[in-house]
């Protein structure tokens, strides 16, 4: 059970609006301590191990380390776990609130020795920060500019050996001479559901949530192999069964409450099925300009391609294609229709007749 903190995601559309303190605090106590704990990414779990064990045998500072992926994988549950595996404080902060190289340079010259610096969301940083970063990440050196003109001057800061853990959902756009500073990077994968029921039931026994086999299995099969989603879908159901059941969660019960939440059994949530229906009852499965997609179903451009279409195109529902985007015969199935006989529009060219 690992996830980030990352807001503006699925996880929150699946349930609601971002969690209130109460609800950051159980994510806290539910997130893994060590290595140990951690569930799935079993390659970047062994190699992370490797880099860590090494690094404290030699009484060094860890290299620094990149991980990319989509939000609530546990990035940044893994960048805590970094600091604890080598005794060290960890800061926080993210690409977007550092728009200033000054920023930075307040940030990297009140580091301690060996503290951990994780920076999220890190593809987002200002470009003058980022040039700073380089040295920084290299040498462990800023030269921070003194007054303005053909008058100012560098002054040279030592700094600290310090660990950098970067976090980016779009590692594409890091610059190669950020991504070639990191000693170690790692791809963080979406989780098969076998290792997302682990994550329902170690979530339970923290919660003290009574729950069996079935309805974990229910739970994870509707979290777009996400461990964050997971996490709060077992919350909303526990809720629904303290107040409509026993407080036991059996396949039944998850299924009736993930009803309530407007999350069905491939875990497409309200936004994930207007698109899919739009684009089979107006258009007729497409093509469709993502603008006019957009319009139709209420919402702007940026949400339909940044939050519903990449789990559509993960899931084989809809595909992107130069004239426009299409649903597949997957689509129609998922929503009990059926497709027209000849669309017109060139769709049997694409997945056949």
């Amino acid at each position: 059970m690992n996830w980030d903190d990352t807001t503006d995601t699925a996880a929150e559309r699946l349930v609601g609006p971002v969690a209130d303190r109460e609800d950051q605090a159980v994510e806290a106590a539910l997130r893994p301590k060590d290595l140990g704990e951690f569930i799935g990414q079993e390659k970047v779990r062994e190699q992370l191990d490797l880099v860590l064990r090494a690094a404290r045998a030699r009484g060094a500072t860890a290299d620094h380390v990149l991980l990319s992926g989509a939000p609530g994988l546990g990035k940044t549950t893994l960048s805590m776990i970094i600091a604890a595996e080598m005794g060290a404080p960890i800061r926080i902060t993210s690409g977007p609130a550092i728009q200033h190289a000054g920023d930075l340079a307040a940030i990297l010259s009140s580091l301690q020795e060996g503290e951990v610096l994780f920076l999220d969301e890190i593809h987002r940083m200002s470009r003058p920060a980022e040039e700073m970063l380089y040295m920084a990440m290299e040498d462990f050196r800023v030269d921070v500019i003194v007054g303005k003109g053909p008058g100012a001057t560098a002054i040279p800061l030592e700094l600290p050996p310090f660990t950098l853990v970067g976090a980016t959902t779009r590692a594409g756009l890091l610059p190669p001479p950020l991504r070639d500073r990191f000693g170690f990077t790692a791809h963080m994968e979406f989780y098969e559901p076998v290792e997302l029921e682990r994550v329902v039931h170690r979530s339970a026994g923290l919660l003290d949530v009574e729950i069996d086999s079935d309805g974990a299995a229910e739970i994870a099969g509707r979290s777009r192999g996400t461990p964050r989603i997971a996490n709060r879908l077992l919350r909303r159901v526990r809720d629904y069964a303290q107040v409509k059941a026993d407080g036991i969660i059996t396949r039944d019960i998850a299924a009736a409450a993930l009803k309530v939440y407007e999350v069905d059994a491939r875990g497409l949530d309200r936004l994930d099925r207007a698109v899919l229906q739009a684009l089979l009852k107006l258009f007729g499965g497409g093509p469709v300009g993502l603008s006019t997609l957009a319009v139709a179903v209420g919402e702007e451009r940026e949400t339909v391609e940044e939050v519903a279409e990449p789990f559509l195109v993960r899931e084989g529902l809809l595909a992107r294609t130069p004239r426009g985007r299409v649903a597949t015969p997957a689509a129609w199935e998922h929503l009990g229709l059926t497709p027209p006989r000849s669309t017109g529009t060139g769709q049997q060219d694409l997945f056949g007749a």
